[in-house]
Formats: structure tokens, sequence, C-alpha cells
């Protein structure tokens, strides 16, 4: 088969940018293994993340660093073997994550941010999937008033992002959740994002209105890549595809293809889980609820109330380990009356990460006709279809949006070479 343009992976971020291609008349294929949203696009949490306008950093804290080192948090675990592996990673991660060069991360995707909310509510419109979405936006809840006091005063440090949020003292707490228990002493509610009840389903949603507007979709495993003299060739586990353009958004397992081509992209990978629960009784949840203090989310998800983890730094193909979810478990039930299970084992996902906490979207520099779109660890559902217009844009010659010079693959070097951060 031959096309225009074959998109690699049927995520969020890659089948929004199929998406916008076809809207802007280009003949279009999206390859992936699976059915669209299958693997993290459908175990997130399901935050349309306007709010998070400041990256996920690594703290300075040190109480939250010897916490952490200490492997007992319930935030972030780590294979002591698999550190070694990921080292240069994370050094490059805690150097970003100084305070002024996190903020001009901040600044620099916020554009992106920014027109989050419009982007998906179009998409969601044209693909008749309200039924999905909560406009009410997320709660953070604090154990102790100190720990409310604290993020009140980093809220309000954010003024210069004109973010919407309230203050919840216990009784207004109670009134938004009233199954939450006495434990939570008080909350911030954030007001802008959305929430998704089934982040899988909308990523579907999105691919049959992709399929709809006359994009094709190809079930196949990616075998490799390779250039031809008119373009690019794929072979996968079906058959071979050819195209003038390739796009690479295959989140974590985007560096496979990458390498042989000469590419060093520092690319990380955090592990996380989710498994779902029955809620005891009559009790229920309106929002999703984020325990920062602790490090998890529970949210209401169509298949139950998801408690899904932080970070886990362990191999991408090492065996499950359930401690992580263990310990948020635990914890959860002091807040929520989590009922039992509805699965047998929890889902495990990866998220791709790069270390200065921007995804990786335009032009890979030493190939013509080869696009890339990756790296969004925990924002790949807010930002999929930003990312799809910016880099459709980019494609077809239109003005971009956004500036996307700070999402370049160039910033980790004019000559990538093979990529050792995994």
């Amino acid at each position: 088969m031959t096309t225009e343009t074959l998109v690699l992976g049927a995520g969020i971020v890659g089948v929004c940018v199929a998406l916008h291609l076809r809207e802007r008349g280009q003949s279009v294929a999206l390859i992936d293994r699976n059915e669209p949203g299958e693997e993290a696009s459908y175990g997130n949490a399901g935050l349309i993340e306007r709010a998070s306008v400041i990256p996920y950093a690594i703290p300075r804290h040190l109480p939250t660093l010897l916490a952490y080192a200490s492997n007992r948090s319930a935030a972030v675990r780590y294979a002591p073997w698999h550190l070694p592996r990921v080292a240069g990673w994370v050094l490059r991660y805690w150097h970003a994550s100084r305070h002024d060069r996190l903020m001009r991360s901040a600044h620099e995707i916020l554009p992106l941010i920014e027109a989050c909310l419009g982007e998906h509510d179009r998409l969601i419109a044209e693909a008749g999937l309200e039924h999905l979405i909560r406009r009410n936006g997320w709660i953070e809840v604090f154990r102790s008033i100190a720990a409310q006091e604290a993020a009140e005063a980093r809220a309000s440090a954010l003024a210069e992002f004109d973010l919407s949020w309230k203050v919840l003292d216990r009784t207004a707490l109670s009134a938004a959740e009233p199954a939450l228990t006495e434990r939570a002493v008080g909350a911030i509610h954030w007001t802008d994002p959305y929430t998704v009840s089934d982040p899988g389903a909308l990523t579907k949603g999105y691919a049959d209105l992709f399929e709809k507007k006359g994009g094709s979709f190809l079930r196949g495993a990616i075998a490799g890549i390779r250039k031809t003299r008119t373009g690019w060739q794929v072979s996968t586990d079906s058959g071979t595809h050819e195209a003038t353009r390739l796009v690479i958004a295959l989140g974590p397992h985007s560096v496979r293809l990458l390498e042989p081509l000469g590419y060093r992209v520092p690319l990380g990978i955090k592990r996380g889980y989710h498994m779902h629960f029955r809620p005891e009784g009559n009790a229920g949840l309106s929002h999703a609820i984020l325990d920062e203090e602790v490090g998890y989310v529970l949210a209401p998800m169509e298949q139950g109330i998801r408690l899904t983890t932080g970070v886990e730094l362990d191999a991408p193909d090492a065996p499950p380990n359930r401690i992580q979810l263990q310990r948020v478990e635990r914890r959860a039930r002091e807040l929520f009356p989590l009922g039992q299970p509805v699965e047998d084992t929890p889902w495990l996902g990866l998220r791709s990460a790069m270390p200065d906490m921007k995804p990786v979207i335009g032009r890979a520099p030493l190939h013509e006709g080869l696009w890339v779109a990756f790296g969004h660890a925990h924002h790949g559902l807010t930002l999929g279809p930003v990312t799809g217009r910016l880099l459709a844009e980019m494609m077809t010659g239109e003005a971009p949006f956004a500036d996307p010079a700070p999402f370049a693959m160039e910033r980790f070097g004019k000559t990538p070479q093979l990529n050792t951060a995994r």
C-alpha cells in the first residue's frame, strides 16, 4: 500500500496527528499493533489538564528526596538494579527541575496547555463524545491544615497563568464529595480541567472520526522502517506499506525505530499502574481526587473507581510489581470507602518522558520526510489534539499556532546519535 503520510502509533497523540493531517486534505494511514487507544491512552487518570501549567519536576525539598531515596514512598518507586541504566536521564531531569529552568519550560509549553480544552472541545463535539466528559475540574485533597496552606501558597504563586481554583474547607469538601472521610481536612478545587470517564473510548472515538473523514487504519506490529528513493517503507507483520512521509508517534516505543537511523533521543520511561474498585455501599465520586501528599489519583470511570499510581522506574519489559499499588491502595482506603477490586490483576502502562519535561514534536533533522511526536509523559491525553494540530501545521506549511522551536529534536544536539536512556 502507498499513501502520502503514514502515522505510526494509534494512541491519543498519533490519532490526533493523523486526524489533523486528514482534515488538511492529506492522504493518511494510521498503523498500530493494537486497536486505537489501548495502551497509555487507555490507562491514565482521565485528566485534560488545563491547570497543570508547571511540569512535573523532581522535588528539591530534602525530606521528599530522602523519602524517594528510601524507596518506601508511594509516589515514586524504583528497581535498584535499573537505576544505573537511567542515572544519566535522572540527572538531566534534576538539572531541568531547577526553578528558573522549570519556569522557562512552563512558559514554552504554556501555549499548548492554554489551547488544550478548545482543541478537545471541537473533536468531542464532532465525534459525539460529550457523554464521556465532565467539565467540573478535579479536587486536590489534604490530610493536614499545614499541607493545605502550603498548597494554597503555591496556587497563589501561579496568578500569572490565570487559573481558576477555590479553597474548600472540610464542610465545603464534604458537600462536594460526601463519601470522603474526615481524614481529608480540606481541598483545592481546580475548576478549569475536564475529566474523562473512559480515556480509551475517547481515543477510539477520535480514531472513528478520522476514518469517517476518509483516513485509513491498518492493524500490524511494526517491525522496522527504512528510507527509500521516493519516501519511506514500513514493514509490519501484516505487510509492507510505503509513503512519502512518516510520523513516529509510538510513545515509549519510538526510540526503537529511531536508533537504527542514528538518533540519540534521551527518552525515559515512567511505568504506572491502575486498578478499578467498586465503591462500598452507595459511595461515589463526582470529581477526580488527587492525594498529592501520598501520590495517587482516584478517578470515577465507566469501569469503576480507578486508582492510579505515581511513577515506577524499572525496565519497560520487567514483570509487573504490585508494591506501589498496594501502598497507595492502603492509603486511599483512609480517604474513600473502596470496595472489592473489579479486576484480578492491575493494568501496567508506559509513559515516555523527556528529561526537560517537554515533548518532542517536529522534523527529524537527519532525514527528509521523517517527523516525530512523542515524550508527553503525564500529559498525553491533555496535549494529544494540540500536538496533532501543531505538527500538521508544520507539515503542511501553515503558520504554527505556537512556537515549535522548544519541542524540536535538535535541542538534544545537532547530530543525534544512539539513545542510552532506557
